[in-house]
């Protein structure tokens, strides 16, 4: 069996917020997520850049370090990895008996944990039996009922840029979301904070200040040539692309330089190192299809959109754009922040999941002539591979499903329109 087939009877219990279920099972498994020290990381977007850079530099530092992530994009086991390395499939799958057999405990009035719940058991059993000098664990949903967040004290707390998004488990405004996110502040421990709306800002503000907090709002750094920046002093290679990447890389070296405050032993030469080797799939990522180079992103609010489009705008325009959006998500607002007059839009379903129909989404859409939707990612695929001329810029996006449909079905097939 693998780890979707193991996992499969925890699908139906979907999202449901709430730290009962995660502490009844953790404390049956013996409460392993208090021997991993934590840096825990909230927000809207930037969330898994920062991951990835903390975790890549950890490494190249020389600590034994855990990262935990969501969603994967190809493989359950991305989600747990240590030393940039992802878990054992045979590891994992061990560990999730060990945390079905802890659920089977269960009385008749407990709830059954979440799939998520399930996997985030998983991630600390696993952090703590590999003796992780630091864990960076990135938060699934919202914050403060987050499974992530069962730990009364931290290294740092963390607070990514937040903007309306997933308002149908947080809330419906700015303020409302801001203070489930601020929920994994801890009392007395750090939080460094990227910038934010001024309405999250005195949200997050009132919160680390309840809980004397010491906050450290961190600026963006500065680009001093090609691909690389400083911040504080710090001058490293920037190997993410997008102007969003100088908010991302200055919220990571600010929380390298505050631990090295308390004594951690990280050079300037090891953030130079492990800035340098930090990979990311899926966000921002060039790869080489059907002879000619695709670039993929998430971007699945408008936040993350418009950071997009700030990194499109720097490259050959007009663009072919493929989408494919949930119909959870704000469309006209990712449309809008993308689309460009000019443009050519292949619109998409996202396979597997809650999907706004692609016909809707070309009605949607104000900006260009040229919309087609298409009945499946391999349509649009096999259209766009057939054009000639070849656009200069082509751009799969909309939903990080999409993007791993594409990695795990597409980039590597043999069939001529994958």
């Amino acid at each position: 069996m693998n780890i979707h087939q193991s996992l499969a009877s925890f699908q139906k219990f979907g999202v449901n917020l709430g730290l009962t279920r995660i502490e009844n099972l953790l404390n049956k498994l013996g409460n392993p997520e208090t021997e991993v020290p934590l840096i825990h990381v909230a927000g809207s977007n930037g969330k898994g850049s920062v991951c990835a850079y903390l975790s890549s530099v950890f490494t190249a530092a020389g600590y034994r370090v855990g990262r935990y992530t969501s969603p994967h994009l190809v493989n359950w086991t991305e989600r747990i990895c240590l030393n940039e390395q992802p878990i054992a499939q045979g590891d994992f799958l061990d560990l999730l008996e060990t945390v079905k057999d802890a659920i089977g405990e269960n009385n008749s009035e407990e709830e059954t944990p979440t799939l998520f719940e399930v996997v985030t058991a998983v991630a600390w059993l696993y952090f703590a039996q590999q003796k992780v000098d630091v864990a960076v664990m990135e938060v699934g949903l919202g914050g403060r009922l987050d499974a992530t967040n069962v730990k009364d004290e931290v290294l740092a707390s963390l607070i990514m840029p937040i903007s309306m998004e997933h308002w149908q488990h947080l809330g419906d405004t700015l303020t409302k979301i801001a203070t489930e996110k601020a929920g994994i502040l801890k009392s007395h421990c750090p939080v460094l904070i990227a910038p934010q709306d001024p309405e999250a800002a005195t949200v997050i503000q009132q919160r680390a200040d309840a809980l004397s907090c010491p906050a450290a709002w961190v600026k963006p750094a500065t680009m001093t040539a090609d691909n690389w920046a400083m911040y504080n002093g710090i001058t490293y290679p920037l190997p993410l692309p997008g102007p969003v990447q100088l908010t991302n890389s200055a919220v990571a070296v600010a929380t390298l330089q505050y631990l090295r405050q308390q004594s951690w032993q990280i050079s300037d030469a090891q953030i130079r190192d492990g800035m340098n080797n930090t990979r990311w799939l899926g966000r921002l990522q060039w790869v080489k299809w059907q002879g000619r180079w695709l670039l993929l992103d998430g971007a699945h609010n408008p936040a993350a959109a418009q950071a997009l489009r700030e990194y499109v705008d720097t490259l050959p325009q007009p663009v072919t754009w493929i989408m494919g959006i949930l119909s959870t998500k704000e469309q006209d607002k990712i449309l809008n922040h993308l689309v460009r007059p000019g443009d050519t839009l292949y619109t998409v379903p996202v396979p597997d999941h809650g999907t706004t129909p692609a016909t809707e989404l070309c009605q949607m859409q104000q900006q260009v002539n040229d919309c087609f939707p298409c009945d499946s990612l391999e349509t649009a695929l096999q259209t766009v591979s057939s054009l000639q001329p070849q656009s200069p810029t082509t751009i799969l996006c909309g939903s990080l499903y999409l993007v791993s449909y594409f990695l795990g079905n597409c980039l590597h097939s043999d069939a001529a329109y994958c």
